[in-house]
This record gives C-alpha cells, structure tokens and sequence, in this order.
C-alpha cells in the first residue's frame, strides 16, 4: 500500500502533514500505511494499483487518471472562493511598470508544465479573453521555479496555484518581489484520488475527521479548513487545453 499528499508538500509543511496522517490513522476503520509517501515519481505513485491515496492535479485527472483512480474528496482551502474551489494568481515582477493583463501581450510566461490546471490551462483562459496566446514560454517544472523565474527576470509572468502562492509568501523572500496582476476564474480543487483496483473503505471519512481535528494552528499552515466532495462530471466538464508540440 501507499499513500502521499505531493501537491503542497514543502520542508515547512511536511511535519504537517505527516500529523495529519497520523490523525488519518487514528480515525481509519481500513489498514492503512504506517507513514506518508514523500517524494518519488509523482505519476508512477498515481498509477501504483496499491495507491490507498493521494492528490493529483485536475487536469492529470481529467485526462489521464480518472479511468484508473476513484475521486475521494475535494479540499476545502481558506480562499476567498465557493468551498472546494481554488483558483490562479498571474504574478509579475514588482518593478514591472505593466499593471494589467492586457499590457502583457508580448510577455514570456513561466509555466510549471504543460500538464497543470492552475500553470497552464488557468494562464490559457486569463490571456484568451485579453485576445493574445503564449507563444513564449519558459518550462520551469514547478509552481515555486516560475515565480522565482519572474523574480530573476527570466520571464515576466507565472500563473501559480493560489494555496500554493499562499505558502510561498510565508517562506519564499523573493516573493517579495513580486505583485499579483489578476486571477483566474475558480475550479474545483486538486482532487484526492485512490487506485479503483485497491479502494480502502471509509478513507474519506477519515480524512474529513483527521482535518477537523487538526489543530487550528496546522490547518493554517496548510491553509485546509475542510473536506468536500466534488462530483466526477465536474471536473471532467473542464476544458482540456492544448499541448505545445
């Protein structure tokens, strides 16, 4: 069996989220894995028939997983959104003189990957309405590279998970230099998922239960309030954006 919570793992949140687990644990009626999975292959941990959980993106779940994972629950974050929602922050250099959308029509983006609800498909839908496309782009290979790769000049703008941008702003200094120019429109949030070959009876119960009763203190630290579910069709209703050859 295994079980990893990937999406907002970072050295500050992990001790968190390993009580979370424990917490898991505690209130689980099904055998469970002693401790959390961090690290590895993100997509191989997604794809293991022995996945009891984790989180994925909406739009590998959409595209790739939702045949092979069952949907458990949606996160409840503390955002200014409907609950089991998230949405993008397009973020720029502070000292960038541009102050909105549309004076970036020749920008270079910072994109974590093309496979990314919040980096990618979130930026697609934000430039479409301002009428230009991202035809120069920078493939950083995770939320907090983009935002450091506008910090350093490297490119002028990044769309970044908005919990993920939270917890940026708490460790990272060069968020500093940067200013939040627009967000996106919200979308159900990353999904918590487990293989359909090995489905572990009453996890999203436990889970409900352990996010309740983790302190008010580590909920904050992991900016979760709660656990929701969101249906199926609803994530798969998203569009799919293109992929760049």
């Amino acid at each position: 069996m295994i079980a990893s919570l990937p999406m907002y793992d970072r050295p500050e949140t992990r001790p968190v989220l390993d009580r979370l687990w424990k917490l898991v644990l505690e209130s689980a009626t099904c055998l469970l894995p002693d401790r959390l999975t961090h690290g590895g292959d993100l997509w191989e941990c997604w794809r293991d028939p022995e996945l009891v959980l984790s989180q994925s993106c909406s739009l590998p779940y959409r595209t790739e997983l939702s045949d092979i994972v069952e949907l458990i629950g949606t996160p409840i974050h503390d955002l200014d959104c409907e609950p089991g929602y998230y949405y993008s922050v397009l973020v720029a250099r502070r000292s960038d003189p541009r102050a909105t959308l549309a004076d970036f029509g020749d920008a270079r983006f910072a994109v974590n990957e093309y496979r990314s609800q919040s980096g990618w498909a979130a930026l697609l839908q934000l430039i479409e309405t301002e009428g230009f496309q991202a035809t120069d782009v920078v493939l950083t290979g995770a939320h907090r590279a983009s935002g450091q790769a506008v910090a350093a000049g490297q490119a002028d703008l990044a769309a970044l998970d908005a919990v993920t941008w939270q917890l940026m702003c708490r460790h990272d200094e060069f968020t500093c230099d940067l200013k939040v120019i627009t967000t996106s429109q919200p979308t159900p949030a990353l999904p918590f998922i487990a293989s359909r070959t090995s489905p572990a009876t009453g996890v999203f119960e436990a889970l409900q239960e352990a996010i309740t009763e983790l302190s008010k203190e580590d909920q904050e630290k992991l900016c979760l309030q709660g656990l929701t579910k969101i249906e199926a069709k609803q994530y798969l209703a998203l569009p799919v954006p293109e992929i760049p050859a």
